[in-house]
């Protein structure tokens, strides 16, 4: 069997998809199981993995609608006889990739926003649930094929190399953090569709920072983010001269580094899902209007920082039908700063 399993959604959602590559190769050893994924670091969280053959890694926004084509196109040639569009992919281009990919059997979940045209360019849907985590949506596709949960735990994986883990003790020791209790932080959050606007505002993150040193002078704060966090961290640096950027190159070393972290703040982003791999002992998540169980950290135990102007009801501002949060911009800021710097400290100082 040639299986092909569809991840072009966000980086984290790559790893949702983790838990169901291990199970397909457990309940199909001899199988071929292929990923295809759109970002970089979907990419980079796959590479390693034992259950994988190979990853194919293509920008389809950025290359262009023709180009595209052709690209998808050319996995027919593979002659896959399964594809599974994991969750959460909701847009309809999700499943136009499929049916180009070509594999025979072709199966999604259902969303919101699916019509006919969806159901005719798979083979097999079965529905979302907003009330478990994509994780466990993904591994309900089992018995559509014959097969079943067979392991007897489900985690996301990340399989780091013995260089990538010597980089991270080589960078703790050289900065004076192997010893000491750090945090770390991820300030940003997905650049796709309006989901920018739930970050924190940077201002609120750079008084935590301010009010955790004079808590622990030496109590030290490592920022975590690729380019998309370039120009958040150079404002970092003019007010925090005492900050710590570690020089990442790849979500693979951050995921080494987070693996020695007492502690991490973020809001729901990928790297939230990349700490919660690596099973960080105090996992803090302020609440966004995008936070709903699907999307929670897999399998690590995570303390929530309650938003009062989201109050549970994620599902009212962010669902799985192709759109933007609800809200104007104006409402959607006003909504992230009304989680406090006070609520923050409190957390973080209570658990570490």
């Amino acid at each position: 069997m040639k299986i092909l399993v569809i991840s072009l959604a966000g980086i984290g959602d790559t790893l949702f998809a983790t838990p169901l590559l291990h199970e397909l190769r457990v309940n199909f050893p001899a199988a071929t199981i292929d990923a295809l994924v759109m970002w970089p670091g979907a990419k980079d969280l796959l590479e390693h993995n034992p259950h994988v053959n190979r990853v194919f890694q293509k920008n389809l926004i950025q290359c262009g609608k023709l180009e595209a084509v052709r690209f998808l196109s050319s996995l027919r040639r593979e002659g896959y006889q399964l594809s599974i569009n994991t969750h959460p992919q909701s847009r309809i281009h999700y499943r136009i990739a499929a049916w180009l990919a070509g594999a025979e059997v072709r199966l999604s979940h259902e969303y919101e926003c699916f019509h006919w045209l969806d159901r005719w360019l798979v083979t097999g849907t079965l529905p979302q649930d907003y009330a478990v985590h994509a994780a466990e949506n993904n591994l309900s596709v089992l018995p559509l094929i014959g097969a079943q949960k067979k392991l007897p735990a489900h985690e996301l994986e990340l399989f780091l190399t013995p260089t990538e883990e010597k980089w991270a003790d080589d960078f703790l020791a050289r900065t004076g953090l192997a010893s000491k209790k750090w945090l770390g932080v991820h300030v940003g959050s997905g650049g796709t569709k309006n989901l920018a606007l739930r970050r924190w505002p940077l201002k609120n993150y750079i008084e935590l920072s301010r009010r955790l040193r004079e808590w622990q002078e030496d109590f030290s704060i490592v920022f975590f983010g690729g380019p998309e966090e370039a120009t958040s961290h150079e404002k970092i640096r003019t007010e925090l001269p005492n900050a710590i950027f570690p020089p990442t190159k790849n979500l693979r070393q951050a995921a080494a580094l987070l693996r020695r972290a007492r502690a991490f703040l973020s809001v729901d982003t990928s790297l939230m899902h990349v700490a919660a791999a690596m099973k960080v002992p105090a996992q803090i998540v302020i609440e966004t209007p995008t936070w709903n169980k699907p999307i929670e950290p897999f399998g690590n135990a995570f303390t929530l920082v309650k938003n009062p102007a989201v109050a549970g009801r994620g599902l009212d501002f962010y669902r799985y039908d192709g759109g933007d949060i609800k809200g104007t911009r104006e409402e959607i800021i006003a909504c992230m700063e009304s989680v406090t710097v006070a609520e923050v400290f409190a957390t973080v100082t209570k658990l570490v």
